[in-house]
């Protein structure tokens, strides 16, 4: 398979990547999560996650055997002797895209997950007379 091939298959997966952030985004900024379509997204973007791995260790596989040296250096130059600089420049594009949307999802998990946890905590002050047992159900009268 050529570079340009390759690389314009690794960009295919991100951009499969990328609308499974934003459906995760858009999941998360609903009032109400629906935990389910979460695990969904969650697994597909493990599978994008793994097959990008796959591809990303055939091209430096690639790159080295052919000379091109490790790293964004050796890509650029392979990217350039290949004739496909703007495929690799489009990937990279969608590449930090899919970074930057992935670190404001972790963002807005962190925020839910600060909330939750503060809820916790009032209700945990509310009911310093312990009315109800760690598991929920009530404790016995004294």
């Amino acid at each position: 398979m050529s570079l340009d091939r390759h690389l314009d298959l690794q960009h295919q997966v991100v951009e499969q990547l990328l609308q499974l952030l934003e459906q995760e985004r858009l999941t998360l900024a609903q009032a109400r999560v629906d935990a389910e379509r979460l695990r969904e997204l969650v697994a597909g973007k493990q599978a994008a996650l793994l097959r990008l791995e796959q591809l990303e260790a055939m091209r430096i596989g690639a790159q080295l055997k052919l000379g091109y040296g490790p790293g964004r250096a050796g890509a650029l130059r392979a990217a350039r002797e290949a004739d496909c600089l703007a495929t690799w420049q489009r990937l990279r594009r969608s590449a930090l895209r899919a970074r930057a949307l992935n670190r404001i999802n972790g963002e807005a998990v962190s925020q839910r997950l600060k909330g939750n946890q503060q809820i916790l905590d009032f209700l945990d002050r509310i009911t310093a007379d312990r009315l109800y047992g760690p598991n929920g159900r009530p404790l016995p009268s004294l």
